[in-house]
């Protein structure tokens, strides 16, 4: 990890590649933006096209000698490789470099460690930190190897440095999960007692530097922090959302997501990423500015099915359009034609040749799209459901089009409804309460008069008790 009371180390950038990598450009940019965010100065890089990892190097060794070459001449103290590297290739590179050697994932982790704000964060980021450093210990010196004393039938090696080292370590992981389970436990109850309240949960999920946090600022003026930098926030952060026509909800801002995130971090930040896989719906906010969206989008799926969250519903936010150039990217709108979506600007959709262009199933070049297609708008599925909407978070347009949506799909994901359940139902009754599903109640001499609200996907999966149970089930879904 980089020293804390040291700023601006100087570095070069090992930035490896295998043939015909259609996004080294791109990767190259990013890991420069990481570099940056971490405050390390780029002395330098060296491009390196790796086919078959080198088992000592990862690089080959010609490639390490011109790393070697570049570090003496430039003075760097610091070499970054972006690829996640073995603790052996790590070593091996440290001596051969006579440099400190820091991999992807170490260098994710420092930043995380710089940004980690509440006292959760922070544990999360110290127990990923150690898990990491575990694996790369040596054995740096032998000075104890005798602390057992030299009395008769008591001589020869004690404990190592290396053993200390590892003794310690993990004693200090053992402190660090007892602590995060608590604060998670705490957590915990606190999303139960949300999902008590039957309010909608809804969590913001996307590519680092996508907007996350601006969109939720825009949305709730909950005063996250945001940058355009990468991981500018960590910790998850929960506000009321109002004026919504399904009534009031809750959003969250989560963690943004990344290409290889550390396989620890992600295991440390399991009850941070909770907020997402609790949720009714997830915002997955792409930057409609960045041609390589969707390979990014693919990333964060990745992650959320590690998380347990893939089959949480999804409605697409491209921000950022006020970065984007008159024309439309090709790839959304084909996407519309071919499923005949409508596309809404404004208050309104698409007339003349723009929808017919859309029905026929022309391309943007062929049906000649204006510029306002570039307008705030939402996007529909041929059920008329939302499917995505393309907003700019930084001057608000387009937040009116998100919330329309986000009342209609919440609106439509929830049973509201009475139910009126005869005493002979107490088993139903009791698992309605569990699950949250009773917003009121009065009870009679003929029953339970239930007020219910509730997501559907909560109410679906209690169908399972007695046929006079199930038919009243159905007939509250059917409403």
């Amino acid at each position: 990890m980089f020293d804390r009371q040291k700023k601006g180390e100087r570095a070069v950038l090992v930035l490896p590649h295998a043939r015909g990598s259609g996004d080294a450009e791109r990767r190259a940019a990013e890991f420069a933006e990481l570099v940056k965010s971490a405050g390390a100065e780029v002395l330098g890089s060296v491009s390196a096209r790796v086919e078959a990892p080198n088992p000592r190097y990862y690089i080959g060794s010609g490639k390490a000698d011109e790393v070697a070459e570049m570090v003496r001449a430039l003075g760097a103290d610091l070499v970054l490789v972006d690829h996640l590297l073995s603790p052996v290739q790590e070593r091996n590179l440290e001596k051969h470099l006579s440099a400190r050697v820091v991999d992807r994932a170490g260098l994710i982790l420092d930043i995380f460690a710089q940004r980690a704000r509440s006292h959760e964060g922070k544990l999360e980021v110290e127990l990923a930190q150690l898990k990491h450093i575990a694996t790369r210990l040596v054995r740096g010196w032998t000075h104890l190897d005798a602390q057992r004393g030299g009395a008769i039938g008591n001589r020869g090696p004690g404990e190592t440095q290396l053993e200390t080292d590892r003794r310690l370590l993990a004693e200090r992981v053992k402190q660090l999960t007892k602590r995060l389970e608590r604060v998670q436990t705490q957590r915990g109850q606190q999303r139960r007692a949300r999902l008590r309240n039957t309010v909608p949960r809804v969590a913001l999920v996307g590519y680092t530097n996508a907007g996350k946090s601006t969109l939720f600022n825009a949305l709730t003026a909950g005063g996250v922090y945001a940058a355009n930098q990468l991981f500018a926030t960590l910790d998850p952060t929960v506000r009321r959302l109002d004026d919504l026509a399904c009534g009031p909800a809750v959003i969250a801002d989560t963690v943004g997501f990344i290409r290889e995130l550390p396989h620890d971090l992600v295991a440390a930040f399991r009850g941070t990423l909770a907020e997402a896989r609790d949720a009714d719906l997830l915002l997955h906010v792409s930057d409609a500015a960045d041609e390589e969206r969707e390979p990014l989008r693919h990333v964060v799926d990745q992650v959320l099915e590690e998380i347990g969250a893939g089959d949480v519903p999804q409605l697409r936010v491209f921000n950022k359009i006020d970065l984007v150039g008159a024309s439309v990217p090709a790839g959304e709108d084909q996407e519309a034609a071919i499923h005949g979506r409508t596309l809404e600007v404004g208050a309104g959709v698409l007339a003349g040749e723009d929808q017919e262009a859309a029905v026929l199933g022309c391309t943007p070049q062929e049906s000649s799209v204006p510029a306002a297609t570039m307008q705030p708008r939402i996007d529909r599925d041929a059920d008329g459901r939302p499917q995505a909407v393309w907003l700019s978070a930084a001057t608000g347009a387009g937040i009116d089009l998100l919330r329309q949506a986000l009342g209609e799909l919440l609106g439509g994901e929830r049973v509201r409804s009475e139910l009126r359940l005869p005493l002979t139902a107490g088993r139903l009754h009791a698992r309605l309460k569990a699950a949250g599903a009773i917003a009121g109640e009065q009870v009679d001499e003929h029953g339970w008069c239930l007020h219910i609200d509730a997501p559907r996907s909560v109410i679906a999966p209690l169908n399972g008790g007695s046929a006079a149970e199930t038919a009243l089930l159905r007939a509250l879904l059917a409403d």
